[in-house]
């Protein structure tokens, strides 16, 4: 016959054991959602920092307007954008992401940005399509340029 206490134990113990891996997954699936929570609220931080992409936060310099050649542009790896400049004077900014499968462009070159994984290719001027895969354009970012010539996101 076995011995009532030591199976009350054993219930216990094994009781004890569920609670607490329970609770510890708890904690530890609150601690992780309560950030996305705040993210999806546009609290301060998220709305003053980085884009969830990379992209360097409004106001930050990206880049100086003479390194941008006219009839060209630059791609800006770390931030994954692409600024160019069509014509002496006028910039445009666009994300390096190439919607096709999400490479990077690599370079600007002959009034084109160029995909080096599949061939897209990409106007200069507004981003559209020119040769695919890729079906859709590079998306436009708004920048400014200050008077000293820094080119910066919005």
């Amino acid at each position: 016959m076995s011995d009532p206490t030591r199976t009350a134990r054993r219930t216990v113990l094994a009781a004890g054991a569920v609670a607490l891996t329970g609770g510890a997954l708890a904690a530890c699936g609150s601690s992780s959602e309560k950030p996305a929570s705040e993210a999806g609220t546009g609290s301060t931080p998220q709305a003053a920092g980085s884009s969830p992409a990379g992209s360097s936060a409004g106001g930050a310099a990206l880049v100086k307007s003479s390194a941008v050649p006219v009839g060209g542009g630059t791609v800006l790896k770390e931030e994954k954008l692409v600024v160019t400049q069509p014509t002496a004077g006028s910039f445009r900014c666009f994300t390096a992401v190439c919607p096709h499968q999400g490479c990077l462009v690599n370079k600007v070159e002959n009034g084109s940005i160029d995909c080096p994984c599949h061939g897209s290719k990409f106007e200069i001027t507004d981003g559209a399509v020119t040769k695919g895969p890729a079906t859709r354009g590079l998306a436009e970012k708004k920048i400014v340029v200050s008077p000293g010539g820094e080119i910066s996101l919005a």
